[in-house]
């Protein structure tokens, strides 16, 4: 009977010794997933960026004008980074300016649609180029900025698209108006303001495009500040430089251009991972 007992003893204490190695496993098993989370939280928050692949949208302002774009990077050694960038843009005049008519009439007075005076063609640009970034100053910590240079070049399709006004017949004659784009035989119709009732519209003149080929260039200067290295939040300021074939006329009264020069200053966000 002694020897029932000692062995249900024996057993009782095997497995309780058991049960706690097997729960002080499970703890260390617990830990060291842990410390690994926050090793790759650590990873991803502070130090030198790894990743390989990146994706980015955001918007410029330009000197003259405005501009969203789409990037896609790769990086080609642990300093340089290959990117290519699809853009569309908008150039506007130094002189043009938003401006609205008083019109009278038997009713009393009210100021007519906004339009641009003198305005000849609105001048779109779709760019598509290739660059580099080249490291300058490594991010650190998590509090740290990431400092790159940026050099830039590709093509440009320039779009004109004619400048429609709302044209009144005779000065606040309301009802009878038609929507006329520019031409040298109807210019001092064109610029008489006394006429002009409003702009025709963003969607009039689409089916007029002509074509202005080109190529730009640019360099600047880009400050990640983003918190963790898989995320991009970035500020970009440079200067960019565009020639197209033919002269673009944007301003009836200002002789056409080929040549634009511009600084600018642009705003993305984006995410980066490994392949």
């Amino acid at each position: 009977m002694k020897k029932t007992y000692l062995i249900l003893l024996l057993l009782l204490a095997g497995g309780t010794l058991q049960a706690q190695s097997s729960k002080q496993t499970k703890k260390e098993e617990k830990e060291q997933r842990k410390l690994k989370r926050i090793s790759l939280f650590k990873e991803i928050e502070e130090g030198e960026n790894t990743y390989n692949r990146e994706f980015s949208m955001g918007g410029r302002l330009n000197t003259d004008g405005w501009s969203g774009f789409l990037e896609l990077g790769y990086k080609k050694t642990r300093t340089t980074t290959n990117y290519f960038q699809f853009e569309f843009a908008e150039k506007k005049h130094p002189k043009q300016d938003r401006a609205t008519n008083t019109i009278t009439t038997n009713f009393g007075w009210f100021n007519t649609n906004p339009y641009v005076y003198g305005k000849q063609n609105n001048f779109f640009q779709a760019k598509f180029g290739a660059g580099q970034r080249k490291l300058i100053g490594g991010k650190g910590n998590k509090n740290g900025v990431e400092v790159t240079g940026v050099y830039y070049g590709g093509i440009s399709f320039g779009l004109m698209k004619p400048y429609y006004l709302d044209l009144m017949e005779t000065p606040n004659d309301v009802n009878n108006r038609e929507q006329t784009k520019y031409t040298f035989e109807d210019r001092d119709r064109f610029l008489n303001r006394e006429l002009i009732y409003g702009g025709g519209g963003f969607f009039k003149g689409w089916g007029e495009l002509k074509f202005a080929p080109g190529l730009h260039a640019k360099s600047g200067l880009r400050f990640d500040w983003a918190r963790f290295n898989d995320v991009i939040s970035a500020l970009e300021v440079g200067l960019n430089a565009e020639i197209y074939s033919k002269e673009v006329p944007i301003m009836v009264e200002y002789d056409p251009k080929r040549f634009f020069f511009n600084a600018y200053l642009s705003l993305q966000f984006g995410k980066r991972w490994n392949k």
